[in-house]
C-alpha cells in the first residue's frame, strides 16, 4: 500500500505527463521497481507510463540499457555517469519522451568511504531536454533510503516538466 505523500506525488506527476501529453520510462536500480509502482498505483496511468527496467546487475544495466561496461568499469554502478546512460536507454527503449534513471547504496551493506550507505545517483532524460543527473545523500535505513530515492526521482520529472513547454 503506497502512503498518501507518494500517492499524491505520482498523481501530479501522471496530471503533468498527461498535460503534455508524454509518456514515462523508469530505469531502476537501488529501488527495486518502487518508482514503477508508484506511478501505476494511479488509475488511468497507462496513459502516461510507458514502461520500466529494473536493472538491479551490471549486467542488465548493459543488456537492457545500453550502459558501456567501460562506463560502469570506470565510475561505477553508482554514479552519474552510469544513471545518464541508463536513463538514455530506457528513453532510446521506449516509447517514452522522459525517462528516470536510479542507482544507489541503499544500505545496511554496500557502503564504502567513496560511496556511503546513503548515496544515491539519479537521472532524468527527455526528448527535448539535455540529460540532468543528480547525486543525494539520504539518511535513515535501507526503505527510508528507497523511499526518499523515489520521492526526489518522481519530484525531477515534475520539474522536467514544468520546464518544458
Amino acid at each position: 500500500m503506497m502512503d498518501s505523500e507518494l500517492e499524491t506525488l505520482a498523481r501530479r506527476v501522471g496530471e503533468a505527463l498527461a498535460a503534455r501529453g508524454w509518456q514515462l520510462a523508469s530505469a531502476e536500480s537501488c529501488t527495486g521497481g518502487w518508482i514503477a509502482e508508484a506511478v501505476t498505483a494511479i488509475g488511468g496511468s497507462s496513459a502516461w507510463f510507458d514502461r520500466g527496467f529494473v536493472t538491479y546487475s551490471n549486467a542488465a544495466k548493459m543488456d537492457m540499457l545500453g550502459v558501456s561496461a567501460h562506463t560502469l568499469a570506470t565510475h561505477g554502478a553508482v554514479s552519474e555517469a552510469t544513471v545518464g546512460e541508463m536513463a538514455e536507454g530506457a528513453l532510446a527503449r521506449s516509447l517514452a519522451d522522459v525517462a528516470v534513471a536510479v542507482s544507489g547504496v541503499a544500505g545496511p551493506s554496500g557502503g564504502s568511504p567513496a560511496k556511503p550507505v546513503g548515496m544515491v545517483c539519479i537521472g532524468w532524460a527527455a526528448k527535448t531536454a539535455p540529460t540532468r543527473c543528480l547525486t543525494v545523500h539520504f539518511a535513515g535505513d535501507r526503505a527510508a533510503v528507497r523511499r526518499q530515492t523515489v520521492v526526489r526521482a518522481l519530484d525531477g520529472i515534475l520539474q522536467l516538466a514544468a520546464r518544458e513547454p
